[in-house]
């Protein structure tokens, strides 16, 4: 059970690193991306063994993973502009403010 765990932390770390290298500018805070993928990962693994049992390593793994992405998604936010565009450009097909 413990390298399941210990897998299930290593694999919601590499979530988390995946998550804020692809999506920089759209966590409010990189710690809280960093801290929230291994213990969501870590939650998932814990709760998916004593559903399960033993044996089921690799659904273990898979629905450590899930909830970890899950759980990251509600990061992100929306309020995020693109980055190839200046702050005070226009956007078609919107009032102007």
């Amino acid at each position: 059970m413990i390298w399941e765990a210990l897998g299930s932390v290593v694999l919601g770390l590499a979530v988390a690193y995946a998550a804020a290298a692809r999506l920089p500018g759209r966590f409010p805070n990189q710690a809280l991306v960093f801290a929230t993928g291994p213990v969501a990962a870590l939650l998932g693994g814990i709760v998916t063994r004593v559903v399960l049992g033993p044996g089921h390593t690799a659904l273990t793994l898979v629905a450590a993973a899930a909830v970890s992405v899950a759980l990251l998604s509600l990061l992100l936010s929306e309020n995020v502009r693109s980055p190839g565009l200046p702050p005070t450009a226009d956007i078609p097909g919107t009032p102007p403010v």
